[in-house]
């Protein structure tokens, strides 16, 4: 898929995610940020270079990482490293030097001289960051890093890119699918659907932006054998919408945030509140309005911030 009418803006220091689904052009913008798709019309320019009329300068600056990296099997962690960096100018001694310190920084120290064919996903995903890492490169550019890898290694995955970012004081682009991890690390993201760039943000701006129209959701919580007392008060509320049950869970519809004045009319009912907190939107709210049939009318298009 190609991507129409794209102006993207991704800032120097930032960890920014790409999301949409397959098709949508993620791939596309990340293989003419690379220069190795040619757009037909407008400009790209990559921290003062063109991909396109100057690629080398681009790619000396650019680490990337694809979803499914190549190695030499038959070579050990180390040595798959000491040969990239041979081949990116540097000498055998730093080249080793630099291996070793990043084997380190990626936790895979302690099998620097295992072969790469024996190593778990996780494992290759982690030398794959080093391997991104070990020509110096100021851009990041990771595509689906962590597909494949269960919970607890895409957690420690994403926090490691997180640290290495800031300590390295890295520019991440980051294409993905693991929605609660892209909220957990992402400065802003940007979202695509058939080739367009919707909306490119902060996610709670972007959430504000997008609901700012929905009524106001508050959770609550009282003691169970209060429950029906509790709707039964709010209701009566003219501040109150609709009050829903589910559980032990009740779910109140408001014009405003009202928290202050519920949990003075439910205290002065002699009702016991076990938590009360306002519902915010993240992410996951914000990609089922795109993707999984919520609104998508030519308005939404100007949510571009």
């Amino acid at each position: 898929m190609a991507v129409d009418n794209l102006s993207l803006d991704i800032r120097e220091g930032e960890i920014f995610g790409l999301l949409g689904p397959n098709g949508a052009g993620k791939s596309t913008t990340i293989l003419m940020l690379l220069g190795l798709t040619e757009p037909y019309q407008g400009t790209i320019d990559v921290a003062g270079f063109d991909p396109i009329s100057n690629p080398v300068s681009v790619k000396k600056i650019i680490g990337y990482l694809p979803d499914n990296i190549g190695f030499y099997d038959h070579r050990t962690a180390l040595e798959n490293l000491v040969l990239t960096a041979q081949l990116n100018n540097q000498t055998y001694i730093q080249a080793n030097d630099n291996a070793l310190a990043l084997l380190e920084k990626v936790g895979l120290a302690d099998v620097a001289h295992k072969k790469v064919g024996k190593f778990s996903r996780g494992m290759r995903q982690r030398l794959g960051l080093a391997d991104t890492l070990i020509k110096k490169p100021s851009i990041v550019i990771l595509d689906e890093p962590t597909l494949g890898l269960d919970p607890m290694g895409v957690k420690d995955f994403t926090q490691l890119i997180l640290q290495l970012s800031r300590e390295e004081k890295l520019t991440v682009i980051l294409s993905s699918h693991q929605l609660y991890q892209v909220q957990k690390i992402c400065d802003r993201i940007g979202l695509f659907v058939q080739g367009k760039l919707l909306a490119q943000g902060k996610i709670d701006e972007l959430a504000q932006s997008l609901f700012k129209d929905k009524d106001q959701n508050i959770q609550l919580r009282v003691q169970n054998q209060q429950i029906s007392m509790a709707k039964q008060v709010l209701e009566q509320m003219e501040t109150v919408r609709k009050v829903t049950q589910q559980g032990d869970l009740l779910s109140i519809a408001t014009e405003a945030q009202v928290n202050n004045a519920i949990a003075e009319t439910l205290i002065r009912n002699n009702i016991n509140i076990v938590s009360l907190h306002q519902k915010t939107y993240g992410i996951e709210d914000i990609y089922s309005h795109y993707f999984e049939g919520g609104d998508n009318h030519e308005s939404n298009k100007q949510l571009v911030h």
